[in-house]
């Protein structure tokens, strides 16, 4: 399966909200509550510094997507934050190390400093697999820091990533 990110296209919104909202629905990686429909999600998709959308080359099926942006303002500006979501139906394929790595090389791109994860939940584990492996560094602990579906409380574990 050959892999390639490509900006979001207003054309592709319905896949990519179904990406989006599977994870938001899951309730056990996104801060995000609300589903997107059509009209938010294309808002939200366009509102990012950048989108990114994984096509699968031969079926052009799109099997991922991520967000960067900003992560503060200001004085903070140059740290960026990301958000990916794989589908359920293609998880454990790699798409998710080719999505961070196009993400790493765009935050570099635009001009980020720094990419940082504010909110990693300390059970993701193949999340946090990834993310040591490609060379982010865990900041520490925030004790019950994400609510989970069920109303329990999980850690979080903020990291980032130097990119200069």
């Amino acid at each position: 399966m050959a892999i390639k990110v490509k900006p979001y296209d207003s054309k592709n919104i319905s896949d990519a909200i179904k990406i989006w909202n599977e994870i938001v629905r899951e309730g056990i990686a996104f801060p995000q509550e609300d589903e997107l429909d059509e009209i938010t999600g294309d808002e939200f998709f366009k509102a990012q510094s950048f989108t990114g959308l994984a096509f699968d080359e031969d079926s052009g099926e799109i099997l991922a997507l991520y967000i960067l942006h900003p992560n503060n303002v200001g004085r903070c500006a140059h740290i960026s934050n990301a958000s990916y979501a794989v589908r359920s139906d293609v998880r454990g394929r790699h798409i998710g190390e080719i999505i961070v790595k196009d993400c790493i090389a765009r935050a570099k791109e635009l001009g980020f400093r720094i990419l940082q994860f504010n909110a990693v939940v300390a059970t993701n584990i193949h999340a946090r697999h990834l993310y040591k492996r490609l060379g982010f560094k865990e900041l520490g602990i925030i004790p019950g820091g994400f609510r989970m579906p069920d109303g329990s409380f999980e850690d979080i574990v903020p990291q980032f990533i130097d990119l200069t």
